[in-house]
């Protein structure tokens, strides 16, 4: 007895030894690389900044901000995303207890009669299933279930970052069409005004009824593009009242105001920032999940541990009937080692190897994209910052140009062709102006999402 004792511990002593490698921890070692910002951004390369900047210090807003905390509140996508993860939990907690044994109560009874003979037997036993699996096995799907619910948590931090920027997109686009409206309402007002001036000097025989009808056409022009805005508010109302999960409704907002990129990001961009950014992340934990993968397709060439009893009461003892009943206990322990699986073994070890190189690829392909759209997002802001001092001075000059003209027409100096030419113009740069100071707002917002996008 003894001898078989410390055999078998030898043998334990021998597979524990050999399959130490089986219980590795993943070592997370995302690197990235200084220059992946792009050579456009080696000057904003500075200050490391460790943490991720809020989503409140790319938007300050009030109102903003208000309508960014009732979206990650309320939005069903975002609820989706949180069940995501209670469910990946319970999925942990599941592997975690996968280890222990399994209790059952299955009690039976029989009742036989035979040549006027009646015998009544009866078990009341309670089995145990303690099924190891294979050496490593359970340490390693464990921590790739752990990995799973990192998962979620980089999925459920992507879809919130992209909730912020969808309702800060729908708001400064609101503030656009309202600029735009605005910029409308006063063009009609003037070329209303201008028209009717038309209309008197016609009657007085000083201009034909073409200069007329061209003023007229260029009004109802400026009314048809008011209604469009007017309906394309609505539709961006009802936009963000979707995303808030609300019934439609005004959205109250601030006139247009500026979007300055935070001081912490115009003093410096370290590229380590781009560990925040829930899409690195994600790789990173694909690959831990892919790692431990293949530590499970390790242990499969490893014994496999199962042990099961039985304890309970009964009175059928072999084929003899005893009563009073007897308390029976029984004990089966094996080890399974795999000698021979037709490859399956082998051929599962070198896909999750596979798999494991293809997601390093991605992690790879993942950083250099996120650096790209850091780089894109800030020479978007620069380029509109650049622009709004020639847009403003356009205006003026145009402005100036088309009251310089409209008097010379008055004066009979100039025909109504000059005059449209002038208002058409003033419209065009006002617009376009107007235009860029949404494509700024559009930068700093890719910019937030470049970022990492924090919303905690």
């Amino acid at each position: 007895m003894k001898r078989i004792k410390v055999i078998i511990s030898i043998g334990i002593l021998c597979i524990v030894v050999t399959s130490c490698g089986l219980y590795d921890k993943y070592e997370s070692n995302p690197t990235i690389p200084a220059d992946v910002l792009g050579i456009n951004t080696v000057d904003t390369l500075g200050a490391n900044i460790p943490a991720p900047l809020s989503w409140r210090e790319f938007f300050t807003d009030p109102l903003l901000q208000q309508l960014i905390e009732w979206a990650l509140t309320r939005n069903t996508d975002v609820n989706s995303t949180r069940i995501a993860i209670e469910q990946s939990e319970i999925s942990l907690q599941m592997a975690k207890k996968s280890i222990l044994p399994s209790l059952f109560f299955s009690p039976s009874g029989t009742i036989a009669s035979f040549n006027g003979n009646t015998s009544e037997t009866y078990n009341v036993p309670l089995q145990a299933n303690w099924d190891m699996g294979q050496i490593g096995s359970y340490t390693n799907k464990k921590r790739a279930s752990e990995a799973v619910l990192l998962q979620a948590k980089a999925r459920e931090d992507a879809v919130r970052a992209n909730l912020v920027s969808a309702v800060a997109q729908q708001y400064c686009l609101l503030q656009l069409l309202d600029r735009q409206l605005e910029i409308l309402t006063q063009t009609d007002s003037l070329w209303g005004a201008s028209l009717e001036a038309q209309k008197v000097l016609w009657d007085n025989g000083k201009v034909y009824s073409t200069a007329v009808n061209q003023l007229e056409s260029s009004c109802m022009s400026v009314k048809t593009q008011m209604v469009d805005v007017k309906r394309n508010i609505r539709s961006v109302e009802n936009a963000l009242c979707r995303l808030l999960a609300m019934s439609p409704q005004h959205i109250d907002r601030n006139p247009w105001g500026s979007f300055e990129i935070p001081q912490l990001v115009s003093e410096g961009i370290s590229a380590q920032m781009l560990q925040h950014r829930p899409d690195i992340r994600l790789a990173d934990h694909a690959m831990e999940e892919a790692f431990y993968n293949m530590q499970v397709a390790r242990s499969a060439f490893y014994p496999g541990i199962s042990l099961s009893g039985t304890a309970g009461w009964t009175n059928s003892a072999g084929g003899a009937v005893i009563n009073p009943g007897k308390i029976l206990l029984s004990v089966v322990g094996s080890l399974t080692q795999p000698i021979f699986a037709r490859g399956q073994l082998k051929g599962n070890l070198e896909i999750a190897k596979l798999n494991q190189e293809n997601l390093r690829n991605k992690y790879v392909q993942t950083v250099i994209d996120a650096g790209n759209e850091v780089n894109e997002a800030l020479a978007d802001c620069q380029a509109a910052r650049e622009k709004y001092g020639y847009y403003h001075r356009q205006v003026e000059v145009l402005l100036d140009a088309y009251n310089g003209t409209h008097e010379l027409m008055d004066n009979g100096k100039a025909s109504y062709l000059e005059v449209l030419t002038a208002q058409e113009s003033l419209l065009s740069a006002q617009i376009s102006e107007a235009t860029n100071m949404y494509d700024a707002a559009r930068g700093l917002i890719a910019l937030y999402i470049a970022l990492g996008g924090a919303t905690r």
